[in-house]
């Protein structure tokens, strides 16, 4: 998986691309939001649109990240899940639990 970082005004956009799997993925997503929030990041929207797959170790890290910003009064969004990704979160009712977005406009503006 491959991760990289925008700012956006106050908001840090992460795009995230291949799979977030057991081993690698979910460790790489892991490391990028705990950095992001103990520089002091707290607005967090996860790119999903090229995530080609997510298995449960994904999902566990999508809900640990979740938990970790908001003890830290942050906000997790998601924006743009992809076809496969978005059927896992609405499987999980994930979608009810995070805001999901298919505009980065109106996702930033939401902030």
């Amino acid at each position: 998986m491959k991760v990289n970082v925008r700012k956006i005004g106050p908001v840090s956009v992460v795009d995230l691309s291949g799979k977030i799997t057991i081993g690698e993925g979910d460790v790489v997503l892991r490391e990028q939001i705990h950095d992001l929030l103990e520089n002091g990041e707290r607005k967090l929207l996860l790119n999903l649109s090229k995530v080609s797959y997510m298995d449960s170790a994904g999902i566990g890290e999508l809900v640990a990240c979740y938990k970790r910003a908001t003890e830290k009064d942050g906000t997790v969004k998601l924006l743009n899940p992809s076809g496969k990704v978005y059927d896992l979160l609405q499987l999980t009712k994930l979608e009810e639990v995070f805001e999901t977005y298919r505009d980065e406009k109106e996702a930033l503006v939401s902030f």
